[in-house]
């Protein structure tokens, strides 16, 4: 799968996060036009060589080497108009430029020291992490039994912490099955958790005929590895967190038809002649790990008409949930009907293509895109033979 790296803001920060940096960014140069108000002003006595000199080592907290010598150049300005306007050029403004080149020197060298260790480090987790998802995600077959696949997984920018994204398909003697899910948080505790629930289902998926059932012993893996007493279940006081897992449980077998079981996930999209339609559970259920919701159980899966060449794409809501500059979200079925006819790995590629133009190159959240092709019952040996020889999946799982 693909990954999406971008570093276009602070790591991992959200929409307040970026404000707040920001206006940290703009810090000095609010003290440079402050020191121009008062040297302009009556308050000239005032001595602001000193607060100048500092700019360049604010600006280097939040900026790299042009922002610092931006604050510089703006200090010097000032300086310099304000020693020739009130004539007082001489030993003190002199000591104040001098004070100002050493401290904007030393704010570039010590910016750029501390961006390469910090980007040294980030790979490093970056690394890790990406090879503990790689050993958890498997990649997926581009062609299962009556379907062709493709899978995508999209990593958000750089320094944000592993996330709890799941997927999983396999072809069974009850059909290809597939789970698509989202880990409540980030980090080992997702991480935990998304190896439970993935490995309930790849050993129910071929020996339980009913699709509920296998959902059922997800949701008991993930309530034997919730109660494993662990300090990556417990938040910053120290008190035990409420872990769930949404999950999408998906079904194609011979027959056109797709049974779906669905535990709070976005439900999943079908693109059929054109148009799009979300396959929106009849009876909502909770997430897993929260059972205590349910007064019935689901009885059985529920199904809906798959023919040959439609695509159903599940998806996290990483996808969705990305936000624009305007802070809009990700119109994903608009974006879906825009695809012209592809293979799916190209198909996914578009939407790949799509989401990284409407956030900017910025991905706030981990997203992972599995898109499913039903094939007529002959088989599509012409597709077969396309997706062999379609790229090798990127980064991620």
């Amino acid at each position: 799968m693909r990954s999406l790296f971008r570093a276009a803001g602070p790591s991992g920060a959200g929409g307040h996060g970026r404000v707040l940096f920001r206006l940290g960014q703009c810090v000095p140069f609010v003290i440079v036009l402050l020191a121009l108000g008062i040297e302009l002003s009556p308050a000239h006595a005032v001595v602001t060589g000193p607060i100048l000199a500092a700019t360049p080592a604010l600006a280097s907290l939040t900026m790299g080497p042009r922002g610092i010598l931006s604050a510089a150049a703006g200090a010097f300005a000032v300086t310099m108009i304000t020693a020739t306007l009130h004539q007082s050029w001489g030993g003190q403004v002199y000591s104040n430029l001098l004070s100002l080149l050493m401290v904007s020197v030393a704010s570039v060298a010590v910016s750029n020291a501390m961006r390469t260790r910090r980007q040294i480090e980030l790979d490093q987790v970056r690394r890790v992490a990406e090879a503990a998802q790689r050993v958890l995600l498997r990649r997926v077959p581009a062609r299962l039994g009556p379907v062709r696949m493709a899978s995508m997984y999209l990593a958000a920018e750089r320094g944000a912490q592993i996330g709890g994204d799941l997927y999983e398909a396999a072809e069974t003697r009850y059909g290809v099955r597939m789970i698509v899910g989202d880990v409540r948080g980030k980090g080992l505790a997702a991480v935990r958790l998304a190896a439970a629930v993935l490995g309930a289902f790849r050993e129910a998926v071929h020996y339980e005929d009913d699709l509920v059932e296998v959902v059922n012993h997800c949701a008991a893996a993930l309530h034997r590895e919730c109660a494993v007493p662990s300090v990556v279940h417990q938040d910053a006081e120290g008190e035990p967190t409420e872990d769930f897992v949404t999950a999408l449980v998906v079904q194609v077998s011979d027959g056109f038809a797709v049974h779906v079981v669905n535990r709070g996930h976005p439900p999943p999209l079908v693109l059929r002649q054109g148009k799009v339609e979300a396959l929106t559970p009849t009876s909502p259920l909770p997430p897993l790990g929260m059972e205590d919701f349910i007064t019935v159980l689901p009885g059985e899966a529920e199904s809906y008409p798959f023919a040959p060449g439609d695509r159903l794409l599940l998806r996290t809501d990483g996808v969705i949930e990305a936000r624009g500059p305007d802070d809009d979200f990700f119109a994903l079925p608009e974006a879906m009907e825009a695809v012209h006819p592809c293979t799916p790995s190209e198909f996914l590629e578009c939407l790949h293509q799509g989401l990284v133009r409407h956030t900017g190159g910025y991905l706030a959240d981990d997203a992972a895109m599995l898109l499913v092709e039903r094939l007529d019952e002959g088989g599509d040996q012409a597709g077969d033979a396309a997706d062999s020889t379609a790229p090798r999946p990127g980064r991620g799982a």
